[in-house]
């Protein structure tokens, strides 16, 4: 196993959004919000135009909506790219065009598929969504060349925030062309939400349905580590870049990034394994900076 570590130095940049792992706060849960259903899309009939739509995927009887933005053409690349935490299944749609668009600007190939995914939030265990992610993932691998009527030749992982945190997590599953996590988390739930419980930060939905499920983090740390980040650290199936700006949350994701960090680059049974740190930048650092969207680009058209 090889893996890379890049310190670099930029300029501050002001920073907002909800995050799964970086931020102290979370965005409250709506109960009665009625999550917005993508409309099925009627597909072009021919199969080289460029469309942008919302579908809604299944496999193996697990459905996620997805938005598909596809370049004209019939043979691609595909990057798969996961949204942050937003909480209220409303909302993840929006999320799910937000991060498409962030991810394509990082991109220098026009002619790159992205499948942004929809995962569900609301009313769920942090992790219990893996099962749709996957489920997104499974069906670009081996179901949507063949109803959409295209070729797909390499598939790229790409996650921010919460979805940094089911990238890696995919990662130890089903092999790819190369995963991207930016910001991961949660990386560890035993730190995160005992400092909830002290009251030192605001108490967020994540750790209120967890300390529900489970109690305390200290009547049953095990619970709370055993669905944090930190213990998904080895059996790296494919190439993975993590990208941590060094202003992020210092409570939550600095406190625990250095240890997290540490545990993948001694990993003995992972494929390559590169770490980009950036002071003065936060959480979206893979966004904002220069330096870090020319080696996300590197590490993708290496590997192309």
């Amino acid at each position: 196993m090889k893996f890379l570590l890049i310190t670099l130095f930029a300029g501050c940049i002001a920073l907002t959004t909800a995050c799964g792992g970086g931020t102290a706060t979370e965005t409250a849960s709506t109960p009665d919000a009625t999550p917005a259903a993508p409309a099925t899309p009627t597909l072009p009939n021919t199969s080289s135009a460029a469309w942008r739509e919302p579908l809604k995927v299944s496999y193996q009887g697990v459905e996620v909506d997805v938005v598909i933005d596809k370049p004209a053409g019939t043979a691609f690349d595909v990057l798969l790219v996961y949204h942050g935490t937003v909480m209220q299944d409303a909302l993840v749609m929006q999320a799910a065009q937000r991060t498409l668009e962030e991810f394509r600007g990082l991109l220098d190939d026009p002619t790159v598929m992205v499948v942004s995914v929809a995962y569900p939030e609301e009313n769920l265990l942090i992790g219990d969504n893996l099962a749709q992610a996957e489920a997104a993932l499974l069906w670009v691998k081996h179901r949507a060349a063949a109803e959409l009527g295209l070729q797909i030749r390499h598939v790229f992982l790409g996650g921010h925030s919460q979805g940094g945190y089911l990238v890696t997590r995919l990662n130890t599953l089903h092999p790819t062309q190369g995963v991207i996590a930016n910001a991961p988390g949660p990386i560890d739930l035993v730190h995160r939400c005992r400092l909830e419980e002290e009251g030192t930060i605001a108490s967020g939905e994540h750790c209120t349905r967890l300390r529900q499920a489970y109690g305390t983090t200290t009547a049953n740390p095990a619970a709370y580590t055993a669905r944090s980040l930190i213990s998904f650290t080895t059996r790296y199936q494919s190439d993975i870049f993590f990208v941590q700006g060094l202003e992020d949350s210092r409570l939550v994701q600095m406190a625990v990034w250095p240890g997290f960090k540490q545990q993948v680059q001694a990993c003995t049974n992972c494929r390559g394994v590169q770490v980009l740190e950036l002071h003065g930048f936060g959480h979206e650092a893979l966004f904002y900076n220069p330096q870090a969207r020319d080696a996300f680009r590197a590490f993708l058209n290496a590997r192309r």
